[in-house]
């Protein structure tokens, strides 16, 4: 009971304070949501390296929280302070030379582990930090409604998934090893909610959208469904299934290590990859099938 208040409070907490980050603080293309992402990028990473140490995988954690923070960094400079793109390039090739190269003036030995070392040095740089960069691109678009509708179709996700778990889960759990306590009603209730919260968003706020003249927007507009039902589903079906994948990832990862939370950061929730694991994974979906069957208004 005791983590359900506090995950209930977090929650309650977490929404205004993003509207507040989208809505109120849109300076420089949402420099504030940007800096978040990058924060949580580098702690995320940080918490990922904790665990890579029970596989004896060793990075400081200045060096992980580095590494994490490369890829949103970039894009940030890109997106709020229009620096040339080819800074991304540059801090990604800077960052994949550092972990392929830095240990190459070892002593004798330490040699045996920098094959281990120079993976985890890759698998720090690309999650969360790369995914999570997908929503500063977001924060690109100028469209403040499109980047919390993402945020909402997470949220709704994870909401009918724990309702659907804990009303209806008890007797088909233990589907997926990695993850013993989740059920198929908790994952028919988080697509549900995803699905719910896009086609809401198409009724209820169409300006978000602006169908793209494609030639599948052109055969939906003749059929009797509204142009945009059918993207609206398609967008939040794969961004839930993603942010499900991305929770199970996470999940696969700790019992790997064997963690049950990532970190201790978030009340109620663990760590904060373990409150990022969706969100990271459903960031790319999103913004891929939001440009191509959407204009970005």
């Amino acid at each position: 009971m005791k983590k359900l208040i506090e995950r209930l409070l977090v929650f309650i907490i977490a929404i205004p304070a993003f509207f507040a980050l989208v809505l109120y603080l849109p300076h420089f293309n949402n420099l504030a949501l940007n800096l978040v992402v990058i924060f949580f990028s580098a702690v995320g990473a940080i918490e990922y390296s904790t665990m890579l140490e029970k596989k004896q995988i060793k990075i400081s954690k200045v060096e992980s929280g580095i590494l994490g923070a490369l890829i949103p960094l970039s894009i940030t400079l890109v997106i709020s302070f229009s620096l040339s793109a080819a800074i991304i390039l540059g801090f990604i090739v800077a960052g994949l030379l550092w972990s392929l190269m830095s240990r190459i003036f070892s002593k004798q030995k330490d040699i045996e582990n920098i094959a281990g070392r120079i993976t985890g040095c890759f698998s720090l740089f690309l999650y969360p930090g790369f995914f999570m960069g997908f929503i500063v691109l977001m924060s690109g678009w100028g469209n403040p409604a499109a980047v919390l509708l993402f945020l909402f179709i997470i949220f709704g996700n994870d909401s009918l998934a724990w309702l659907f778990g804990t009303l209806f889960g008890a007797n088909n759990k233990g589907v997926i090893a990695v993850s013993p306590n989740k059920s198929i009603a908790g994952f028919i209730g988080g697509m549900t909610g995803s699905i719910l919260v896009a086609l809401c968003a198409s009724f209820f706020f169409p300006s978000v959208f602006s169908v793209r003249q494609l030639m599948v927007a052109e055969i939906l507009s003749k059929t009797i469904f509204n142009s945009i039902l059918i993207p609206s589903v398609v967008l939040g079906l794969c961004t839930g299934v993603a942010a499900i994948l991305g929770d199970l990832a996470e999940s696969a990862i700790k019992r790997s290590c064997d963690f049950k939370d990532s970190g201790n950061f978030m009340l109620g929730r663990g760590g904060v990859l373990d409150s990022i694991d969706s969100i990271a994974a459903a960031a790319p979906i999103y913004y891929i099938l939001f440009n191509y069957f959407f204009y970005v208004i």
